[in-house]
């Protein structure tokens, strides 16, 4: 009996070691890395948790979504902001939120603009403990966000991301299917597929892919006709054919990056630009660490688009002593602006 006993207790630890030795290696714990980047940059302050960054298509500048999450952290939370920001002129980061009237802590953000020129805005909001939801911002003759919408419903569970249809219409990722809490740390660490994505018609909110393993950064081709989908945990980059009638999304094809992918920004050529974060467990590190002592790698991925090869590029990887856990990479012409989740500074950065 004891013999059996000690064989079973030896199976559960061969087990359990096995589980964890395969956390630590899909978590890009094992890598080894080689910091590198042709180019130059220089820190940017005054826009805290630079999470999300999208560039006009045409004006050169960019639109930024800033919250302090280590005031948050520490129980102390301040307001957050979007700007805007031009990193080829020397005026400084311009808040363009400051007459919203409510509790603002931006996420994901994502532009439409109009063939006339009209700017609207999709802001992914997280108010305070337990509420989520979207606002609409219009872009006011002064540059200013003119608030226009709030958008609430039970399918927010852990909003992330949005990318913009037209002026009415978007997608918007939920990176979890619980809410903050136990049974969302059981999701990460057993690397369940529980999250989804949401259409927006103009009316309601509709499920139109699940199953997702964290629902990170969302984002669409110039044509409409592709929608793309960062998968964090699933390590993956998913392209999806959308029908502009119904809004549905069919998947085309999955491609894998060895790396967890946080937003994705579409340069004016096409190709893809990745924030990512090559060691996941490193970040959450990082994430959990108040004093942001602890630090986490930050990487830039490239995928080109010449056709479908969307072939994949490191254009940018530091070891966390620069930036650390950069959520962003946002590209127009020149320019690369790097928006970290938690550290008091972008990076502003000059191509090659």
């Amino acid at each position: 009996m004891k013999k059996r006993l000690f064989i079973g207790l030896g199976v559960l630890l061969l087990v359990l070691a096995g589980l964890i030795l395969k956390t630590l290696s899909d978590a890009g714990q094992f890598k080894q890395l080689s910091p590198h980047f042709a180019g130059r940059c220089a820190p940017v302050s005054g826009m805290p948790g630079a999470e999300d960054i999208t560039f006009h298509p045409t004006l050169g500048y960019a639109y930024v979504s800033s919250d302090d999450r280590r005031a948050t952290q520490a129980g102390r939370p301040v307001q957050g902001g979007i700007y805007r920001y031009d990193p080829a002129s020397s005026e400084p980061p311009m808040l363009l939120t400051a007459a919203f009237p409510h509790s603002f802590h931006p996420h994901g953000l994502g532009l439409f603009v109009a063939p006339d020129g009209t700017q609207t805005l999709y802001v992914v909001n997280h108010p305070a403990p337990g509420q989520q939801q979207i606002e609409r911002f219009e872009v006011g003759a002064d540059g200013m966000l003119v608030h226009r919408q709030t958008l609430r419903d039970a399918a927010l569970v852990s909003p992330n991301d949005v990318v913009a249809v037209d002026s009415e219409r978007f997608y918007v990722t939920n990176d979890h299917r619980f809410p903050p809490g136990a049974l969302q740390v059981v999701e990460d660490y057993l690397q369940l597929a529980l999250g989804n994505v949401l259409y927006f018609d103009g009316r309601s909110f509709r499920e139109v892919v699940r199953d997702t393993a964290y629902a990170n950064g969302i984002n669409r081709s110039a044509d409409g006709r592709a929608v793309y989908l960062a998968q964090s945990v699933g390590r993956s980059l998913t392209v999806y054919t959308r029908d502009a009638d119904s809004g549905a999304l069919t998947e085309q094809r999955t491609i894998p990056l060895g790396s967890g992918p946080d937003n994705i920004e579409v340069d004016a050529q096409g190709h893809l630009w990745l924030g990512s974060h090559p060691k996941l467990l490193d970040f959450a590190a990082h994430a959990n660490d108040v004093s942001g002592a602890t630090r986490a790698p930050a990487q830039v991925l490239r995928l080109k688009a010449p056709g479908d090869s969307l072939d994949t590029e490191e254009v940018f990887l530091d070891d966390g002593r620069q930036t650390a856990g950069s959520a962003v990479a946002a590209v127009s012409g020149k320019w690369m602006l790097l928006g970290p989740v938690f550290e008091k500074e972008l990076l502003r950065c000059e191509l090659p």
